[in-house]
């Protein structure tokens, strides 16, 4: 059987195992191990074990489970709805403050957590019920958090982005630095649109007042005294210390990716102890649950997606793929589109980790030889598949959304989340035209 016969087969066989319903990590090892028992020679069945064992070897993919503990700690205390009390005292003047202040506790949330669902979680529930009491719609206070979240796989500390510097070889210091000027872009894309859509609807809500009489909580003004904005800095301010000491050890090169995250989660375990007295058996078994819970399926799937690749790899269905991309000669920007539209199709039913796993492979090689900066590629990669936490059918973070506020309707969420997939696909364009957002930090860093 010719090799493209048998990846044509190899996809098929994945989409109908996928559409079944099966779990991705099962699914992805169930039709690595079917294949290898009928193309490849039966020992290889023996060295499954080994295979999975030696492709997950690598010290990098140590600091996952390390950062996963780290926000887990700080997502399970209040330290989320303390910075996001805190962000809106201090920026209740500015028109909009209260969507503002929602981006930037993303933001900062974001980086200390280096996850998206724990992002929307933390920062959603204390900032939706807010917002839909200060008069806002339910769908601008859905889509600017679902929005928000999406930045918990761009700026670092990103799981994500472990993943993409072990498949592309990359190094994963650049890889985070880079991360920083398109995160710092998105934060002001989505800030900008926040105060423009305050402006919309308290407009709305002035008219409607004064030509009916019908009065909405957007247009009263509330006040903090000094004295309250200082009173909320004491919870936060040792976090975003914990941040910032974590990204001087790290890039100062005092420490090793998982040497860092080890030490962050340590000291976030400490700070909840001493600022929220989070320290009793009782209180540590949900953080130390849910971080073994989510290891564990992280780990399967990368585990899974690596056999699924190393099976592509023996049968030559990746090289002949990218071979067959290079030999059409396409010019580099109709690559690039045609790769991202992928990515975009593949966002639709996979997650970011089997995303990158399953067609680094195939799209890299390609991309290297068209002269693409492969850690640019994978800021760029990674904004692509943030929108795919953000719009139907899988949208991870609009069903996070949904169990935080239910009685916001799904098709409110998902048009509130729709201006923020057209603001990511404008960074995507700034990134393109103007490449030193993300190579000039790494470049002037690590040169």
């Amino acid at each position: 059987m010719s090799v493209l016969a048998i990846g044509l087969l190899y996809g098929a066989a994945t989409l109908v195992v996928m559409f079944s319903g099966m779990p991705i990590a099962f699914a992805l090892g169930a039709v690595a191990l079917l294949f290898m028992l009928f193309f490849m020679p039966a020992a290889a069945l023996d060295t499954v074990t080994q295979n999975v064992y030696e492709e997950m070897a690598s010290i990098t993919l140590l600091s996952i489970p390390l950062f996963i503990l780290k926000g887990a700690a700080i997502g399970k205390s209040r330290a989320g709805q303390d910075l996001y009390s805190a962000l809106h005292a201090w920026m209740h003047r500015v028109p909009g403050g209260l969507g503002i202040a929602n981006v930037f506790a993303c933001a900062i949330f974001a980086a200390m957590a280096g996850s998206s669902p724990a992002t929307c979680s933390a920062i959603g529930s204390a900032g939706i019920p807010e917002m839909r009491r200060r008069g806002y719609s339910g769908g601008f206070a859905a889509g600017v958090i679902a929005a928000g979240g999406t930045l918990g796989i761009l700026l670092p500390p990103s799981i994500t982005m472990i993943l993409y510097a072990v498949a592309a070889e990359q190094s994963l210091g650049r890889l985070f630095l880079a991360g920083i000027g398109p995160g710092l872009l998105l934060v002001t894309l989505f800030a900008g649109y926040a105060m423009v859509r305050f402006r919309q609807e308290y407009a709305a809500a002035k008219s409607a007042y004064e030509d009916h009489g019908k009065h909405s909580a957007i247009l009263e003004r509330h006040a903090y005294t000094m004295a309250e904005k200082l009173g909320t800095l004491p919870r936060v301010l040792p976090f975003v210390i914990l941040l910032t000491g974590v990204m001087v050890a790290l890039y100062g090169g005092f420490a090793t990716p998982s040497e860092t995250a080890g030490l962050g989660a340590i000291l976030a375990l400490a700070l909840i102890a001493m600022i929220y007295g989070v320290w009793r058996p009782t209180d540590l078994k949900p953080i130390l649950v849910s971080t073994m819970r989510e290891s564990t399926m992280l780990m399967m799937i990368i585990g899974m997606s690596l056999l699924y690749s190393y099976v592509m790899s023996y049968l030559h269905i990746s090289q002949s793929a990218a071979e067959s991309i290079v030999a059409m000669q396409p010019s580099k920007w109709v690559l690039l589109a045609a790769i991202l539209g992928l990515v975009v199709v593949l966002g639709f039913f996979l997650p970011p980790v089997s995303i990158i796993l399953m067609t680094a492979p195939i799209i890299l090689p390609p991309l290297k030889a068209a002269g693409f900066d492969l850690i640019w590629f994978g800021v760029v990669m990674t904004i692509v598949m943030e929108m795919g936490l953000i719009h139907p059918p899988v949208g991870l973070n609009i069903f996070v959304i949904r169990n935080i506020a239910p009685d916001i309707p799904l098709r409110d969420v998902i048009w509130g989340a729709v201006p923020f997939v057209l603001l990511m696909m404008a960074a995507i364009l700034l990134l393109c035209f103007f490449p030193q957002i993300a190579t000039w930090l790494p470049d002037r860093v690590m040169s």
